[in-house]
Order: C-alpha cells, then sequence, then structure tokens
C-alpha cells in the first residue's frame, strides 16, 4: 500500500466517523516511524550501527566480572578501555592496534593507560553476533599471562555451553 493510499483511506475514514483516534493514532505512529526516516528511539539507532553490540559475561551465580573490574578502575581509565570497546563494536573486525587475537576464538582489546599500563578486555564472537566481554586485567607482563587466557577460555566455554 502506497503512502498516497494510506493518507487518502485515512480521510475517508476520518470523515465517515468523527470518532477514530485509534486510527488517527494508528497512522501517526506509522508514518513517523516509516515514512519521516527519523529512528524509532535513540538506543535503535545506535544499536544498529554497531557490528558486535558488546556483551559482558555473566557468571552462574548472576556476577559480571568485567564490569565489576571496570568499577574498580579510575574514571579516566574506565573511559578509555570504553572507548576502545566502542571501536571494536563499531569498526568490526578491526585489527592491531586495537584489537588482536589470541587463540581459540578469543581477541583482545588493548588500551594504554596513563603511567605506562596496559589494559587487556578478553572477548569472543558469540553464533548470535556479539562480542562477549570474558576478562579484563592491567598487564605487567610483555605476554598475556596464560592464567589470564585460561581463565576467558574457560568463561567462553561457560558462555557457549549456556546458549545451546
Amino acid at each position: 500500500m502506497t503512502v498516497s493510499r494510506i493518507r487518502i483511506c485515512y480521510r475517508q475514514r476520518i470523515a465517515k466517523n468523527a470518532s477514530s483516534t485509534l486510527l488517527a493514532r494508528m497512522y501517526r505512529i506509522w508514518y513517523t516511524a516509516e515514512v519521516s526516516g527519523k529512528p524509532k528511539s535513540p538506543a535503535d539507532s545506535e544499536n544498529q550501527r554497531k557490528r558486535v553490540p558488546a556483551v559482558f559475561y555473566r557468571t552462574e551465580a548472576g556476577g559480571e566480572p568485567v564490569r565489576e573490574w571496570l568499577k574498580g578502575l579510575s574514571e579516566d581509565d574506565r573511559k578509555r578501555i570504553g572507548e576502545d570497546i566502542k571501536t571494536v563494536e563499531f569498526g568490526w573486525p578491526i585489527g592491531m592496534p586495537v584489537c588482536k587475537p589470541l587463540r581459540d576464538g578469543v581477541y583482545e582489546v588493548r588500551t594504554s593507560l596513563a603511567q605506562n599500563r596496559i589494559a587487556r578486555v578478553l572477548f569472543y564472537i558469540d553464533k548470535k553476533g556479539r562480542m562477549i566481554l570474558l576478562h579484563g586485567f592491567i598487564k605487567k607482563t610483555q605476554k598475556t599471562p596464560p592464567e589470564d587466557l585460561d581463565l576467558a577460555r574457560h568463561n567462553k566455554s561457560k558462555h557457549q555451553a549456556g546458549l545451546k
């Protein structure tokens, strides 16, 4: 049905029945959402541009380790890490220097912080196309510590088992 046909039907219906406020409301909702090109809500428009939306891994007890780790950092550190995560969300697939593949489908978001510190957030892309944030830490050695990588892989396998 074309826009002009809908407008004609709308006008005829209004002329026939003055109490058709429901139809008038429905027409306004449809017209605003579909014809004007305006987004339905700010959240919808932001998620449509994201290639891989970030989701915090949640434990069986309901905790979110990466979110809790971020809350323990300074505001400036959180902001820098958040900007790099956002860069991956909107630019996936993306490579160095922001993102680096590790192994077993686990990637790291690489962030340089103040005072020569380096933060890493380990994640994977699940079968729904989401960026699951598995583990975060401040790097103290040149290589990614094996225990941090093992923890991320363990969280990944738990998350994948919960999706089935």
